[in-house]
């Protein structure tokens, strides 16, 4: 009898160790796409090896067992504090013990240059750190540590893009705190799948949120940012870690934005603020000063807010120019807020306030760079416009802060007697605010608060 033989390759195993992941999402599919069925971008769908599984049915198996509420301990962990007062302010106090922080940002704006600074500061504390570069060798670091004048005593450098690698070193060492620029330059040998893919990204995450809950180390990592300003890799990235640090600001400004997006130990929409010198990043001790020192004064178009960003009250100026346009219908920009939010206000303006606003141009900014995205600042937003469209000023020592509804009333706003006290200490004589607000803050010294229902009520006030 004789023997068949099969020249035709196994489908079935072929297609089980192959895999197209979408590198924005992390969609899987068995045949490639053009375009990603669950996020809708193009050309994001790549070939990957699909791991092997493991054990019964596919999973890990291990002995778990469940424990009880009542009998765990409380951990009340000290916060570690890192030396940098406004990263540990972002951080919500200092720095948790175990956390795993993801900070993204434009290249460039400063990232390896703050933790550059924290390992300097935690190591003359007597704790080792351990900076892996994938990107950068060790002689580069020591150049950039050099310009920044810092000693790094206890700082180790490790050229080395290798996940296994990485941990033989921790082992090793055994470092206090570990700093990796960038994730996305970190691959594990175990998946067959290029540095920065989706399948390595999620496995190179997952191994340090095991390692800093395991040993108790504090490990940050840097990520890449997309053309969209997000962070590079899948979605899920940014639910394993405890921490999600954006760096903001613009290349022409010298201070630059440190916002907590996600903080599982503090406050969320958090900043903190720096000033890029030569010597590094600066904390700046009081960012209203800061971007309130080059305001004009009595000028058309301009106005203080209060607005809150996280826990710490920020009074920025708020500038709007409004002129005639050539075409029939005006334009609308702005920077710093959100474009839909001052169409809203334009358009309620010309129904309560009757103002007409169709045929001008209309330009908002927020001077220094900064981006607001509160409620409290719609009563700044109006009344630039109304200053600018009237050609009127407002005297340069008054503030406003409120919510504005589309049948013009006046909302209050959260934390006003934060916002009211920010004001007073910078010398602020008088401060428009919601009359729901008012109660209580009669009586602070030295400044005269008015309450207003209406945006109506606020321009009768003002102008």
């Amino acid at each position: 009898m004789r023997e068949k033989f099969c020249l035709e390759p196994d489908v079935n195993r072929l297609k089980k160790e192959t895999l197209f992941v979408c590198q924005s999402c992390g969609h899987k599919s068995g045949k490639w796409l053009g375009k990603c069925p669950e996020c809708g971008e193009w050309n994001s769908v790549v070939e990957e090896k699909a791991r092997k599984p493991s054990g019964r049915n596919g999973f890990q198996l291990r002995d778990v067992t469940a424990i009880a509420f009542t009998e765990i301990e409380p951990q009340d962990d000290v916060r570690i504090p890192s030396g940098v007062t406004e990263f540990d302010r972002v951080l919500g106090g200092g720095i948790v013990p175990g956390t795993l922080v993801l900070i993204g940002g434009d290249p460039g704006i400063g990232k390896s240059t703050l933790l550059l600074q924290v390992a300097d500061k935690l190591s003359a504390a007597g704790s080792f750190v351990l900076y892996v570069s994938g990107e950068e060798s060790e002689r580069q670091i020591k150049l950039r540590g050099e310009r920044l004048a810092v000693e790094a005593k206890n700082v180790f450098l490790l050229p080395e893009t290798n996940l296994e690698n990485i941990i033989n070193e921790i082992e090793r060492l055994k470092p206090g705190a570990i700093i990796v620029d960038s994730i996305q330059t970190v691959f594990s040998s175990v998946i067959e799948s290029a540095p920065g893919s989706v399948s390595q990204v999620r496995e190179v995450a997952h191994q340090f949120l095991l390692l800093a809950k395991n040993r108790g180390i504090p490990i940050f990592l840097i990520g890449h940012i997309t053309k969209e300003g997000s962070i590079a890799g899948p979605k899920i990235l940014e639910h394993i870690v405890d921490t999600v640090l954006y760096f903001e600001g613009e290349r022409h400004h010298n201070h630059r934005i440190v916002r907590a997006v996600k903080n599982r130990f503090g406050a969320a929409n958090e900043v903190g603020v720096f000033e890029m010198t030569g010597a590094g990043l600066m904390p700046v001790a009081n960012p209203s000063q800061m971007f309130l020192q080059e305001r004009p004064q009595n000028v058309a178009g301009s106005i203080v807010t209060a607005c809150m960003e996280g826990t710490r009250p920020l009074l920025v100026e708020i500038q709007a120019l409004v002129s005639g346009t050539r075409y029939g219908t005006g334009r609308r920009m702005t920077q710093g807020l959100d474009q839909n939010r001052v169409a809203l206000l334009i358009a309620m303006l010309e129904k309560r306030a009757s103002l007409q606003l169709t045929g001008d141009d209309v330009f908002v900014n927020i001077a220094g760079g900064l981006e607001v995205d509160e409620p409290a600042v719609d009563l700044g937003v109006v009344t630039a416009i109304v200053s600018s469209f009237k050609n009127m000023t407002v005297d340069p020592h008054t503030a406003v802060f409120g919510e504005v509804g589309l049948t013009g009333e006046v909302r209050g706003a959260m934390q006003a007697s934060v916002r009211a006290r920010e004001a007073q200490a910078l010398g602020f004589k008088k401060i428009v605010m919601p009359s729901s607000n008012v109660p209580g803050l009669e009586r602070l010294l030295g400044v005269r608060i008015v309450g207003v229902r209406s945006v109506d009520d606020a321009l009768n006030e003002l102008f």
